[in-house]
């Protein structure tokens, strides 16, 4: 199917009941007096902030005292406010609704099944809020989890905004000195953990790992433990969680107002180029970016059912839980979305109404080359938005969402960041969906393409340049607890390595570090990190560009793309998982070597085709270029913690054809 030939276009009833159209409405009779279509609405979003975000509030139904100012600019991007004089509570929003409707739907990898209504939820974030405070947890302070997917880890998230601490999460596959290397940087006064899950038919016990990391965080003043009853061994070393939220339930404490730019959350990055940056973001500002992009981008309305395939180590959670602001019902699932089938997920979306299903690029690309086909075997008559994130889904994967899953569905691919817990571009329910492409940039979000004198690439579709953001937007981060924020409780502070981070590549614009370009359709393509570009002959080539190429090719599973320093120069290295009955034979990589020269350029073309049995990935499954390209250039793999599978690195290193 040709570039500009859509695969999929709403119908005008569609278009027309989207909430995206009714707030094109809105701000065409109240703001500008014309017709907006989205480049027009995108325009007045970025150029006329305060209106924008105004109305956004208003139509999505923010709940809280809004204040007379909503924007304040700065000459110091980092520094510009929103709705500075607003005084809002997070679990006011998430909870507006009441009743014995499901809030919470929890599935684990067995089939348990276990639901919170909308009443039950606020009761036990009212009790576990009183537990915390008579705990000694005050505003400012942290309270960590290391929970799985489930009921328990949004509680406790609600009960420490419900008095204005900040949370703060991993889940539990993450080792000993992966949860220290983040948890240790913020202090928690308490932690939630589980004693042992489930993943892929296998059960992991945790109350080892768990001791040691209770033994080195000396904030700790009360570990709670949540009890799974997978775990073989048995402990009285900390609180049961039943204990802890029965223990508030003699006083619970309703949620608290607290400022816009009160700290909520802390995530953090990856960590596999040094120990993570500890992010801190701001209540209001990730609220109000997340029930943005969940009502206009993604059409959630009230009674909706959202389930995103996630874990709580990841930003998708995050921005899954916001959907309760919504009025929507958040499915969580916990375990291997291939167990027992590869069809999981779609069997969830099936028993229960899922109306938006988000995935990783991953997971489409594995059930594409699984030769799954969920539009012949689940009815998916619920399912409205298909959301996919995580790295760049390729054009096969495009296809095959619409040839092989539902005809009459709105895929949304969306990119932005774990930095700012929202995204720069992503799904657009009132146009059509192009082969390849995120539709839009982000409402409200100046995103844009520039080359390396920071000129815009905007009329060069695609020329491939660097992701950035000119203007300011909520949820810029209030900064890095390690560079200067811990201790205090609102206010951006523009620490070193936080202005570094984000605006040393071009000053005064936000720099994400994403490789990317301009459609002539005015979405978008993202080719890769930016920091994992590879430069033969000083030539800058997005690595997505040769994914999308080699993993077309029926008998490779799975690749990774690394830059090799070679003889004053830089060489491409290609390694490849293959399917189980190929073989790297002479005849496969020149087949390879073609199709990328035929499909990108000759400077695409891998030096080295090199065929292994496993490709490092962090716990999130996310490939690690950078991560191979330090170790095969002698460079410091730094806090390997961060890896699922570490063994997998060395193994590459030692193959005699890159020494």
């Amino acid at each position: 199917m040709g570039a500009n030939i859509p695969l999929w276009k709403p119908s005008q009833e569609r278009r027309q009941r989207s909430l995206l159209h009714q707030f094109a409405d809105l701000a065409e009779r109240q703001e500008t007096g014309t017709n907006l279509d989205y480049p027009l609405l995108h325009d007045w979003s970025i150029n006329q902030p305060g209106e924008f975000w105004s109305a956004v509030w208003e139509f999505c139904g923010v709940q809280g005292i809004r204040g007379e100012r909503v924007f304040v600019d700065n000459p110091v991007m980092a520094s510009a406010q929103f709705f500075p004089d607003a005084s809002l509570s997070v679990v006011e929003n998430m909870l507006s609704r009441h009743g014995d409707g499901d809030a919470l739907i929890a599935i684990d990898e067995d089939g348990n099944r276990r639901v919170r209504t909308w009443d039950e939820l606020a009761r036990r974030a009212a009790c576990i809020a009183s537990a915390l405070s008579q705990r000694g947890v005050v505003a400012g302070d942290r309270v960590a989890v290391w929970l799985p997917n489930g009921i328990e880890a949004i509680e406790v998230m609600l009960g420490a905004a419900s008095i204005g601490a900040i949370f703060s999460s991993c889940s539990p596959d993450f080792g000993v000195t992966g949860v220290l290397d983040r948890f240790s940087q913020i202090a928690p006064k308490i932690l939630v953990a589980v004693d042992a899950y489930r993943y892929s038919s296998k059960t992991f016990d945790c109350l080892d790992r768990l001791a040691e990391i209770q033994r080195q965080l000396p904030s700790l003043i009360d570990t709670i433990l949540v009890l799974s009853n997978l775990s073989a061994q048995s402990s009285t070393s900390y609180t049961p969680y039943d204990d802890f939220v029965a223990s508030g339930a003699a006083s619970p404490m309703s949620p608290e107002r607290f400022a816009f730019d009160h700290p909520w959350y802390v995530l953090y990055s990856s960590g596999t180029t040094g120990v993570p940056k500890c992010i801190v973001h701001r209540t209001g500002g990730v609220l109000i970016q997340h029930m943005k992009e969940h009502q206009l981008h993604c059409d959630i309305r009230p009674g909706d059912r959202v389930m995103y395939f996630t874990t709580t180590g990841w930003m998708m959670w995050n921005w899954l839980v916001s959907v309760l602001a919504s009025g929507a019902t958040a499915v969580l699932f916990d375990g291997a979305p291939t167990t027992p089938s590869m069809t999981r997920l779609f069997d969830i979306v099936d028993a229960e109404g899922v109306t938006l299903l988000g995935v990783s690029a991953k997971y489409i690309d594995s059930l594409r080359k699984g030769g799954g086909q969920p539009r012949h075997t689940h009815s998916l008559s619920t399912l409205r938005t298909i959301c996919s994130t995580g790295s760049p889904l390729a054009p096969d994967g495009f296809e095959w969402v619409y040839e092989s899953v539902k005809v009459d569905v709105h895929l949304a691919s969306i990119s932005g960041g774990t930095d700012i817990c929202a995204c720069f571009v992503g799904g657009d329910p009132t146009s059509p969906v192009y082969i390849g492409e995120i539709q839009r940039p982000m409402l409200g979000m100046a995103s844009d393409v520039v080359d390396n004198d920071g000129v815009s690439l905007a009329d060069r579709p695609r020329i491939a340049g660097e992701l950035v953001c000119r203007r300011p937007f909520p949820s810029m981060p209030l900064g890095f607890w390690s560079d200067g924020v811990e201790g205090v409780p609102s206010g951006a502070h523009l620490g070193p390595k936080y202005l570094g981070s984000y605006f040393e590549r071009f000053p005064g614009i936000w720099a994400q570090g994403d490789f990317a370009s301009w459609t002539e359709q005015g979405g978008f393509v993202i080719h890769g990190r930016s920091d994992s570009t590879l430069n033969p002959g000083g030539v800058r080539i997005g690595t997505a560009e040769i994914y999308r190429v080699v993993e077309q090719h029926p008998d490779v599973v799975e690749s990774l793309v690394f830059g090799q320093e070679w003889q004053n120069d830089v060489r491409i290295v290609l390694l490849v998982l293959l399917a189980e009955s190929a073989q790297l034979t002479e005849s496969l990589v020149a087949d390879l070597k073609q199709r990328i020269r035929s499909a990108c350029t000759p400077r695409h073309v891998p030096a080295l085709v090199l065929q292994v049995d496993d490709l490092p990935r962090t716990r999130s499954n996310k490939l690690v270029e950078l991560a191979v390209a330090d170790a095969v250039n002698n460079r410091p793999v730094r806090n390997r913690e961060a890896l699922a599978n570490p063994e997998a690195i060395d193994a590459i290193v030692a193959m005699p054809e890159l020494r």
